[in-house]
């Protein structure tokens, strides 16, 4: 793993001792996630269509110490820092990190740009220079070398640390895909690989656990081992001497630092840190002897040394270089927040000198590699916002420090909260009670979300204080995406972690040393009751107004003042210290949702709500989403408009009629402004003259006081948002199921669920309607999958509630045990598991032979007394508070089985949403004998986050014009653009992100198009790696990108990876929602047809038979997309000559076609022509079969022709199951002029879905488009058929 430390070995800080913009500056210009410079030009975009007018490109060597010279490529505005990180990351120099880089004797500046160096051109050597080390360096050389003997290990990954992350792309495909990559540099050449290396040799039969109809769910192949995981151990062990610090005298020689060497041999060795490098000394476990022993072989660093002491180690550290450069470099780079696995394996703990010192010196207090001084967050967050933008590389400059010193405040913010919440921060105020304390720690300011001194007594208590949280997230974001010049927000994170949520926010300066009361200047600290506001506050806070659509309005303060507010009176104004406005406490940024505040005054509501509302809730913190906000604007615009332009025709209409000329023409224009003026009042125009919605958020509020004059526009914005709740239910919940029914939207486990619904503006609270209303559907079997994952969201988030107060009162020692016994009472079938501490390890010998009975300690009584039967109804009680929903009143297993859910299924969605992780191994949830979890089986938890996210403004751009050339058919300037964000992307993200991911999947799909399948193949296998190491491997994006690469792989001649990764993508989706699900049938019919191109014809019909039923079930039995299946079983049955069974089959494709395109559509005909062609064959086959019957001879009769479908004609069956079509564009890109409209067509449906920005709102023209691109059956390289739209709900 590429850690931070390697960019601290660099010589990158994020933070001087007294500047702390200057340390932003340097953040800005050097510290990226130790990717920038040449370890990343294996990850970027590639060279032929990188803009490189700006960067001159020219190669220098650099002279090792050692004498020998490494070649390198390098561009003159990179800096001499990216030269130092790629010489740390090469195979002959990353053993080194005390080092500077001369030319022509002179050394040069780190942070400095290559193009400043007098001199340097072409061929010019830049020399290694071996440094002095001090305390700092040695301990940043120690670091490193652990990183180095850990590069293989997944420990860190597992235990969720140092950014460290899962991939297993390398691990399934064994490695081909970049060994093709290597040694085959045209895609088309590898083709012809099949019969190359003869089709028998391929095994290609799945794990029964994947074939169709299995019920096997194992959790063991979730994380594969690879065939080389013998792990390599160069050392027994390396820790601190005893005998540290060095004692004065020998501080006089140098001495920095001693440390203990066990090495494979046996051998222990005192090894001493020095000013000059590192030696082996005279001491032993019991004498100090610091005198170099004979000889002391000193080196410049410890590779050096023990490559000398130990043969064991040298061999393995090379075996070790020799496996860690062959890895992907995506699988090494440090990803920018901590990703965590819900699953690890058993590992056993090893002795780490780094590890230890990380845990209980470095960390606790400060940041290690900042001498002498904490970070001030605060600071450094607020001094990159006031960066220059006047230009384009000062907007890039801007964004990559802002979103690397969010990411570290992430990072510092989780390691804190987790600290606090484990009882290793004093609080400030240690007096009161638990709940009320707060914390500093590390400069940032950490509070409970408990309601402390009744703040949200009105609003739900406990219930709105742990809700405000995540809101006042929101409102942060909103406000951080305007960037409001002069107006700052503070640096937050909101954790959950052990049943507590802790909100981690950077500390505004002095407002320490104040009283609340006399710092806010702006809005209220009690909720209403007292009212201030600045007139700077309301120039600022003015400029949120119309993007965020808030109302400015006047309300009382105590003193009957009538006082104006550009926000709602929760959010608080404060002047720091530093003289900047925060602003703070955001979380009624977005106004109030009307359907859950039964209030006396929207009783005669004109327009009926459905569905029973509005309904109390158990806080009063409901607000609506700000993607509702934009859709209801829209949908309120669009109704403007058509008032506007029916009064104009009907005031045409009358002008006609009889009134003089001349009147009219003085009228007109009075009549067009009363039109706008009427047209304003009909849909609630906040202005009179003009169109323009916003929303007064303090509008339900019990405390805040109106002026008498507000009553008439109090009365229009209760309408307004009265309006706005039933827009949710009446327009954007029936556009949600109509989404998922024409299957637009394609929802697999409960993330993808959430962000579907919150795409459309729709909160997790209307999960109870969304089931209603799926229940009232007719024909609700094709939406049975996402009823199925409705329920399951229901029963997890109902869960999650119980499981975060049944840990508040869990003891440190008992969490294993409590953490079992609830997820035995939620999914195991066992009726009656108790709940026991395990024997007390502390327990005196001499009391061997009494019964070993734990005391139970205060709280352990309430999670020992939980039943099976008491948390079911525990989570009904909640599903019904929470959802209005109400769940079977029996058991799990009943719902289980009423639903056809999966228990593990259920396991991972619990466990990815409470931060648990649980062992590798194969669970028995069914079995009534024993419980299926032991308290062994609970290996940690980890605090789920959630923070603000920074966008690369420009690179998003980039894509956006790349879709629109896309859409234009221009494919070539596409791929030009998305090369240019993917510069942009690296630049202000670092090489890992999943954006970076989203444009790499689209560029494939491009170079795809283009023909060029080595370069699709490149960025797709990018792609994975990225979206499985910063999404998840289990992420559903993940199987998406695991089939496109499979289609890739298959174009390219690589079938036995096409098929392994499509085993792997089918796997994972039986995992995650289980067989009966939609996408499955993609899956499915992509396998046969692979399976078809090895001659699996058996195998391959298991396959495309479970695609049909599928098909049949979601998309009707006379769809596109079931013509489709049959079609492809019928080319299936032809491979085996059963022509009278793949007669049948084209049969219906033919029934299909004809009825739903006509007889004339060419699909139609193709059909026809294919089941002429197998109608003739099974004659001919009869007649054969009679002859030889009869005579014995076939010498008279016509032969059958039994030809296997040919690879080409495969893969065009897999551009329609996948929606890309392959279009063959001449080496002169004319393209532009010679495409018709459908091929334009084609490829915008076919790229649409890789689109950072996706619009959630479906046509009827489109769908219908869709159904004509399922309909392709023929391959015609000439003229390619329309693709069926991709399946993505990213």
């Amino acid at each position: 793993m590429v850690s931070e430390t390697e960019s601290q070995a660099a010589g990158l800080s994020l933070a001087g001792e007294d500047n702390a913009g200057q340390a932003v500056t340097n953040c800005g210009e050097g510290v990226s996630h130790a990717s920038n410079g040449k370890l990343y030009n294996a990850v970027t975009a590639t060279d032929d269509n990188k803009d490189t007018s700006t960067q001159e490109m020219f190669d220098v060597k650099i002279q090792l110490p050692s004498g020998e010279l490494v070649d390198i490529q390098v561009s003159s505005k990179e800096l001499v820092q990216e030269i130092i990180q790629v010489l740390m990351e090469h195979e002959d120099s990353c053993h080194r990190t005390c080092f500077s880089l001369q030319f022509e004797g002179n050394v040069l500046d780190n942070f400095s740009e290559l193009k400043s160096v007098e001199g340097l051109k072409e061929g010019s050597v830049l020399k290694v220079v071996e440094e002095p080390y001090t305390i700092r360096e040695a301990r940043i050389h120690i670091r490193h070398f652990r990183d180095l003997l850990k590069s293989l290990d997944l420990t860190d990954a597992y235990n969720g640390v140092d950014c460290s992350s899962l991939s297993f792309l390398n691990i399934i495909s064994e490695g081909d895909i970049g060994d093709s990559l290597c040694h085959e540099s045209n895609g088309k050449k590898k083709k012809r690989s099949p019969a190359d290396q003869g089709l028998e040799a391929i095994d290609c039969s799945p794990p029964e656990y994947i074939l169709p109809g299995s019920t096997e769910r194992p959790l063991q192949p979730l994380q594969p081992i690879s065939g080389d995981n013998k792990p390599l151990q160069c050392l027994k062990s390396m820790i601190m001497s005893g005998w540290n610090p060095p004692p004065g005298n020998r501080k006089m020689h140098g001495d920095l630092m001693y440390l203990n060497v066990i090495t494979m041999e046996d051998h222990h060795i005192n090894i001493t840190a020095s000013n000059r490098g590192f030696y082996i000394n005279q001491s032993t476990a019991e004498l100090f002897n610091p005198k170099p022993a004979t000889p002391s072989h000193l080196s410049h660093s410890l590779v050096e040394l023990l490559n000398q002491v130990s043969p064991a180690f040298k061999k393995n550290f090379f075996a070790l270089q020799k496996r860690r450069i062959h890895r992907h470099p995506l699988e090494r780079i440090a990803t920018p927040y901590q990703v965590y696995s819900w699953v690890a394996p058993s590992t056993s703990h090893i002795i780490d000198c780094v590890r230890a010192e990380d845990a209980y010196n470095s960390r606790l207090g400060y940041e290690e590699h900042i001498p002498g001084q904490t970070r001030d967050w605060n600071e450094e967050l607020q001094t990159t916002r006031e960066l220059p933008q006047a230009l384009p590389t000062d907007q890039q400059l801007r964004q990559r420090a802002t979103f690397k010193i969010n990411s570290d405040f992430v990072g510092a913010s989780t390691r804190g909260a987790m600290a606090v919440i484990d009882g290793n921060v004093m609080a400030i105020n240690p007096s009161e009670e638990t709940k009320m304390q707060m914390f500093i720690w590390n400069n940032i300011f950490f509070s409970f979300g408990f309601d402390v001194r009744d703040h949200y007594k009105d609003l739900g208590g406990d219930h709105a204080a742990h809700i405000a949280a995540n809101h006042d997230l929101k409102g942060v974001q909103a406000y951080s995406d305007l960037d409001i010049e002069e107006l700052y927000v503070l640096g937050t994170v909101v954790l959950d972690y052990r049943g507590y949520r802790v909100t981690a926010q950077s500390i505004i300066p002095g407002i320490l040393d104040r009283k609340e009361d006399q710092s806010v200047v702006y809005g209220s600290i009690d909720f209403g009751k007292t009212v201030s506001s600045s007139v700077k506050y309301l120039t600022l806070l003015q400029k949120s107004c119309k993007p965020l659509k808030i109302m400015r309005h006047t309300v009382l303060n105590e003193k009957e003042e009538e006082v104006m507010l550009c926000s709602s009176v929760e959010c608080k104004g404060i002047v720091g210290n530093d003289g900047r406005h925060y602003i703070l406490d955001l979380l009624r940024t977005f106004p109030p949702d009307m359907n859950f505040f039964p209030l006396k005054e929207e009783e005669a509501l004109k327009e009926e709500c459905s569905h029973c509302f509005p309904k109390s809730y158990r806080h009063k913190l409901c607000n609506l989403r700000p993607e509702l906000i934009d859709s209801f604007f829209q949908h309120k615009y669009a109704q403007f408009m058509k008032l506007v332009m029916e009064k104009t025709k009907d005031g045409d209409s009358q002008q006609n009629n009889g009134i003089a000329h001349d009147e009219s023409q003085e009228n007109d224009e009075k009549k067009e402004v009363d039109i706008v003026r009427q047209a304003c009042r009909e849909v609630g125009s906040v202005l009179d003259y003009t169109f323009d919605i916003r929303f007064n958020p303090d509008i339900c509020s019990t405390v805040v006081r109106f002026p008498e004059s507000q009553k008439a526009v109090n009365q229009l914005q209760r309408r307004l948002l009265s309006e706005a709740s039933t827009f949710l239910l009446n327009v954007q919940i029936p556009a949600f199921i109509k989404g998922c029914l024409t299957h637009v939207f394609v929802p697999m486990d409960g993330k993808s669920l959430t962000e579907a619904l919150h795409s459309h503006g729709i909160n997790i609270r209307y999960l109870g309607t969304i089931a209603e209303t799926i229940d009232q559907v007719e024909e609700r079997q094709p939406l049975d999958h996402v009823y199925r994952i409705v329920i399951m969201e229901i029963v997890t988030r109902s869960a999650k509630q119980i499981l975060r107060h049944y840990l508040q009162g869990v003891e440190m020692s008992a969490l294993s045990a409590a953490v079992s016994h609830f997820l035995n009472c939620l999914l195991s079938s066992y009726p009656n598991p108790v709940a026991h501490l395990p024997p007390d390890e502390l327990m005196s010998r001499r009391r061997k032979g009494k019964k070993k009975v734990r005391p139970l300690e205060n709280g352990d009584s309430i999670w020992t007394s939980m039943s099976p039967a008491d948390l079911w109804k525990q989570i009904c009680g909640k599903a019904r508070d929470s959802y209005d929903f109400t769940l079977p009143r029996d058991s799990v297993d009943q719902l289980v089985e009423k639903f056809n859910l999966q228990k593990v299924t259920l396991l991972r969605e619990f466990c990815k949403k409470t931060g648990i992780q649980v062992l590798l191994r194969e669970y028995n949830f069914e079995s009534r004998h024993k419980p299926a979890l032991t308290e062994e089986d609970i290996l940690n938890i980890f605090p789920v986050v959630k923070h603000i996210h920074i966008k690369a403004k420009e690179a998003n751009e980039l894509v956006n014009k790349a879709q629109i050339s896309i859409e234009q058919g221009c494919l070539k300037q596409a791929a030009i653009l998305l090369n240019e964000a993917l510069v942009h992307f690296n630049s202000v993200y670092g090489a890992v992100h999943p954006e970076i991911a989203v444009c790499l999947r689209v560029l494939a799909r491009v170079k795809f198009l283009l023909g060029d399948i080595a370069e699709a193949l490149d960025n797709q296998q990018k792609a994975v790696i990225m979206t499985e190491r910063t999404m998840g491997y289990d992420h559903t994006t993940t199987i998406q990108d695991y089939v496109l690469l499979s289609l890739y792989c298959f174009a390219s001649g690589q079938l036995p990876v096409a098929l392994k990764l499509l085993y792997r993508a089918r796997y994972l989706l039986l995992l995650v929602t289980g067989e009966d699900h939609p996408s499955m049938a993609t899956l499915d019919s992509n396998i046969g047809v692979v399976l078809q191109a090895v001659l699996e014809c058996d195998l391959s019909l298991r396959f495309l038979e479970k695609a049909l039923e599928t098909n049949k079930k979601y998309f009707g039995n006379k769809s596109l997309d079931v013509a489709l299946s049959h079609h492809l079983i019928a080319l299936a049955h032809t491979s085996k000559a059963e022509f009278r069974a793949a007669m049948q089959h084209e049969k219906e494709t033919y029934t299909i076609y004809k009825a739903l395109l006509g007889d004339f559509h060419e699909h139609t005909k193709e059909s026809s022509a294919f089941l002429k062609h197998v109608t003739q064959q099974a004659v001919n086959l009869q007649r054969t079969m009679n002859e030889i019957y009869k005579n014995g001879s076939v010498t008279t009769l016509p032969h059958v022709q039994i030809v296997s479908p040919g690879i080409d004609t495969l893969l065009q069956q897999l551009n329609i199951i996948n929606g890309i079509i392959r279009i063959n564009v001449s080496k002169n890109d004319t393209n532009d002029n010679e495409k018709t409209d459908e091929t334009q067509d084609n490829q915008k449906t076919d790229l649409a879905s890789g689109s950072l920005e996706q619009e959630a709102a479906p046509q009827e023209e489109q769908k219908e488009q869709i159904d004509e691109q399922k309909a392709g059956t023929k391959e015609n390289q000439g003229n390619p058929e329309e693709p069926k739209e991709q399946e993505e709900t990213s």
